[in-house]
């Protein structure tokens, strides 16, 4: 059980910054942090107040019910009265566990996305094509911005990889559990006897990384410069604007041409440099917390099948809760996207609580 402490410490912050936001006193450059604290208290602290009074209310109940001088009907009343008020406490407690449960301090970045076509050829390209209209339509309904880092088209007008920033509300804690293998399984427009192909394209999100979050010494980065053109250049250029930065420690390399300008190819090799590290790094913090756990969610190896979409059968299966929508069509526009990422979330938080 909770600590009544613990929730005693979130009602008095609640009606503190309550004060302080009613109040004209406050800073303006923490005016936004101390707004979405309290908003975010504001979801939890009814059931904080009915946690509190929960021992109260039980006890009182149990009086009428022990009481030999009660009447039958008042009796009757009070146990019912009793089992509800569990029942309530215990979905109360399990919300109030969940606000409790470490935040991951990455969940309020912006995001950026890499996906390439796997296993299948141009039917793989294809796919991979599909998944990021997929996320552009998520993106639009959900009123995020999505900038579109590089591009790689293949012969089939499929993608061979495409790289893009998202930025908006939470975006990293929405599309973090994407990362892994997708697989599709449909008929190609080539297959002349209609047979249904496998074909395969990987998911990357990396928390998008500010400057101030992490400091790359210049002496740790080797600089090439040359000419745009070949593969992923949207034309061939007489200038060296393409850059190819490398990461000496990590042996990481970030290449970038889509830009005729060297400046700005730097600036968006950086900006995906900047978010492999920090992923590279978050990764290894976690293996040291926990060397022998892996969680179904959020393990973030690209090595991992995590989803299927079968067209045959108009479904989409994730594999890490083993949840099939035959909702493919809808999925893939955008529709149902938030039926499978809450189920996910839902599932994270479950097994957070176990390992608590």
């Amino acid at each position: 059980m909770i600590p009544t402490k613990t929730i005693d410490e979130i009602i008095k912050k609640h009606s503190i910054l309550e004060k302080e936001l009613s109040s004209r006193t406050i800073d303006k450059k923490i005016f936004a942090e101390k707004s979405k604290e309290y908003s975010d208290l504001n979801d939890i602290i009814e059931d904080a107040k009915k946690f509190i009074l929960f021992e109260k209310e039980k006890t009182d109940l149990e009086k009428i019910i022990d009481d030999q001088n009660s009447v039958e009907e008042l009796k009757s009343m009070a146990e019912k009265e009793l089992k509800d008020l569990l029942l309530n406490f215990t979905k109360i407690e399990k919300r109030l566990k969940f606000y409790l449960l470490p935040k991951d301090e990455a969940d309020k970045k912006n995001a950026i996305i890499e996906i390439r076509a796997g296993t299948g050829g141009l039917e793989a390209s294809l796919f991979a094509g599909d998944l990021f209209r997929m996320y552009e339509k998520v993106s639009q309904k959900k009123r995020w911005t999505l900038e579109l880092i590089s591009i790689s088209k293949s012969e089939a007008g499929g993608l061979k990889e495409v790289i893009a920033s998202i930025k908006g509300s939470n975006i990293y804690s929405t599309l973090k559990y994407e990362s892994g293998v997708h697989r599709v399984q449909r008929v190609p427009d080539t297959e002349t006897q209609g047979r249904v192909h496998t074909s395969a394209a990987t998911v990357a999100v990396l928390p998008e990384v500010e400057e101030v979050d992490l400091k790359i010494n210049e002496s740790d980065l080797r600089i090439d410069v040359f000419r745009a053109g070949g593969p992923g250049g949207q034309s061939v250029n007489t200038t060296d604007s393409a850059v190819r930065i490398t990461h000496i420690p990590t042996g990481l390399t970030v290449s970038q041409q889509d830009e005729k300008s060297q400046h700005k190819n730097k600036a968006k090799g950086m900006k995906i440099l900047r978010a492999r590290l920090y992923e590279l790094e978050r990764s290894r913090i976690n293996q040291e917390r926990s060397e022998d756990r892996k969680n179904k969610i959020g393990t973030g190896d690209r090595s991992e099948r995590i989803r299927t979409y079968n067209f045959p059968q108009g479904r989409v299966t994730d594999h890490r809760i083993n949840l099939t929508l035959h909702k493919l069509e809808e999925f893939l526009e955008g529709e149902a996207f938030d039926e499978i990422i809450e189920n996910l979330t839902l599932q994270a938080q479950e097994e957070s609580l176990k390992n608590i």
